[in-house]
């Protein structure tokens, strides 16, 4: 049996990071789902980010497995075990290894540059040349090569096989020879360590019983899956990464679901020719009474604002997915961040203001859509679902997608034919209740209802006006009704003890890993606590919870504090309590990222 240096480091099992790099479009998107699934399998909570190019193939591309039998869901910048299958990206893989760590790569061609770290070990495996000579054509020695080092790393860590045999026999049931090429490159991987090297290596993995009632699965398609749920029967869109698996899930979802007896669509969804376009087909389905959506990114928003303003001032609900990915501009399309929350908060000219919902992980993904499309028509105006590309795309483990079938949609203030029968006149913007939400009705239903909208001036009967008087009616009930949806909005998570006078608050994507982060904390000495803001507008107890603490850390991805803006517009409260940790590079943000800057800040006081 040969051997290799392999570090001095302590055991650990269910706890490190594997890091894959290869080569986009060659195929290991499957390899790391399979291991990814079979770790799953095996009970074991896993994290797993996948960092991608914008073009098609060809480029670096980067899938990070995170191994967290404490059930972390959060990303890790601490890699333990690189597989690096892409020589353009040798030396930066080669540094991302932190002290102590591994580093496998294709020793079929030598490359002696990579031995020059001594705190690693660097383990060579000839998967090109076992493929070439077991795989007939150059492509199928490609994908193959990037399937057996899913064995290679079986054998290190302990993956149960017969998992991942299990798993393959799943994938391609209808297509046997697909398994069985696959299992065999698999095994070349597996025996090849088996005979030739040292092995497991201290890093190991055992089988627990922690992912009973969870689904891996992304925020896209349990989002899609909401809008099916919630009874959303037209989308428009213009295809926009990270946006667009939202629809394709959508549309995946209601060719099962959303068939009628007759075997026709219950459904309909359009490929618009722009976001503009897009935007004005979901209005004009709202208005006629049909619960529609958009999904996007922040581009699109752009594009999107004028039609968006016009929804508000006309109050027509709508729904739109904001899958948020790095700006300015096109900015990196397949990097992270949140940053469109002034964007979207703020849409188009003129004193507009628009509900938000963060969902920090899929599972609120999918029941934040519903919450969405009730809030849209209960309040009749547009309402962004502020997902991420983290989130949207990303594989999380959640628990199970539970489903209520008592739920019936909100639809808020429609009066139906014979309310309208009964009523001497309707008045489309008159406020008989005082929350600030009139009564609408759906076009053709009855006479006496509305047939046209406007988004020019109009008064509160629905008439046209250019008096300023009756503009600023309208305008300072829009005011009343956004405190209306104060009340409305999902309820801030917060953890809370008398003897803490520092906090965290956080949202989205960062919700993770700020409860990661005050773990850590705690094992330094520091008792924080925690608000997780779930919407916008802001509840009063996000209020009461900032004026309770002495210093209060807004954690948020983009580079300008968009949170805490929001927060000193909305809320009325001590600006200078509020500082910011601010994490912008487009990769999710860590843990350790969050600590280490409260830490240091403390330090002041």
């Amino acid at each position: 049996m040969k051997t290799q240096k392999i570090s001095k480091r302590s055991k650990r099992i269910n706890d490190f990071v594997i890091k894959i790099a290869t080569v986009n479009g060659t195929g290991s998107a499957s390899a790391n789902g399979l291991l990814l699934k079979a770790l799953f399998r095996m009970g074991i909570p896993v994290v797993g980010k996948n960092y991608f190019p914008s073009n098609i193939q060809g480029l670096p591309t980067w899938y990070e497995i995170r191994v967290t039998g404490d059930g972390h869901n959060s990303a890790s910048n601490e890699i333990d075990i690189v597989i690096a299958m892409n020589a353009q990206t040798y030396k930066k893989d080669l540094m991302s290894v932190q002290p102590g760590g591994y580093l496998i790569y294709d020793s079929t061609w030598p490359r002696s540059k990579l031995l020059d770290r001594t705190d690693i070990s660097v383990i060579g495996i000839p998967f090109s040349k076992l493929c070439i000579e077991n795989f007939e054509g150059i492509r199928s020695r490609i994908l193959m090569k990037n399937i057996a080092y899913v064995g290679a790393l079986a054998a290190f860590i302990k993956i149960d096989i017969s998992i991942i045999k299990s798993l393959l026999n799943e994938t391609f049931a209808k297509k046997k020879h697909l398994a069985t090429s696959n299992l065999e490159a698999i095994m070349l991987g597996h025996d090849y360590v088996k005979e030739n090297l040292t092995h497991p290596l201290p890093l190991t993995v055992k089988k627990l019983n922690k992912t009973k009632n969870h689904v891996i699965i992304d925020g896209n398609t349990a989002a899609g899956l909401g809008c099916v749920y919630a009874g959303a029967t037209v989308g428009a869109w213009y295809p926009l990464t990270p946006s667009t698996s939202v629809m394709d899930s959508y549309q995946a979802f209601c060719s099962q679901y959303r068939k009628n007896k007759d075997g026709k669509n219950n459904f309909c969804i359009i490929q618009a020719e722009d976001e503009l376009a897009a935007i004005g087909m979901v209005l004009g389905a709202t208005w006629n009474g049909a619960r529609a959506f958009t999904p996007t990114s922040g581009p699109g928003i752009s594009l999107m604002s004028e039609f968006i303003g016009f929804a508000y001032y006309s109050e027509l609900p709508a729904v739109l997915f904001n899958i948020q990915r790095t700006g300015p501009s096109t900015g990196m399309p397949t990097r992270t961040q949140q940053c469109d929350l002034l964007l979207c908060a703020y849409a188009s000219h003129g004193d507009t203001k628009h509900p938000m919902l963060f969902p920090a992980n899929p599972e609120d993904c999918f029941h934040m859509t519903l919450a969405a499309f009730d809030l849209a028509d209960e309040l009749q105006t547009p309402v962004f679902l502020m997902s991420d590309l983290d989130v949207g795309m990303n594989d999380w483990m959640c628990k199970d997608l539970e489903w209520d079938n008592n739920y019936k949609p909100k639809r808020g203030k429609v009066l139906s034919a014979d309310q309208l029968e009964k009523i001497e006149k309707f008045y489309r913007y008159y406020d008989s209740d005082g929350d600030g939400i009139p009564y609408r009705s759906l076009p053709g239903v009855h006479p006496k209802g509305s047939f046209f909208t406007r988004g020019s001036g109009h008064n509160k009967y629905g008439g046209y006006t250019e008096d300023g008087h009756e503009y600023q009616e309208v305008v300072d009930r829009l005011k009343v009704k956004w405190n209306t949806a104060r009340k409305m909005m999902p309820k801030p998570k917060i953890k809370y003890s008398k003897k803490n006078d520092i906090a965290i608050i956080a949202f989205g994507s960062s919700h993770g890993a700020a409860q990661e982060a005050i773990i850590n904390l705690k094992k330094n000495g520091i008792d924080v606590n925690y608000c997780q803001i779930k919407a916008f507008p802001f509840q009063n107890s996000i209020e009461k919870f900032i004026n309770k603490h002495k210093r209060v850390y807004v954690v948020e991805q983009n580079r300008d504090a968009q949170m805490r803006s929001l927060i000193m517009l909305d809320l009325e409260l001590d600006a200078d309590k509020l500082l910011s940790i601010l994490h912008y590079n487009g990769n999710p943000i860590y843990a350790n990222v969050i600590s280490d800057e409260l830490m240091k800040s403390e330090i002041k006081f």
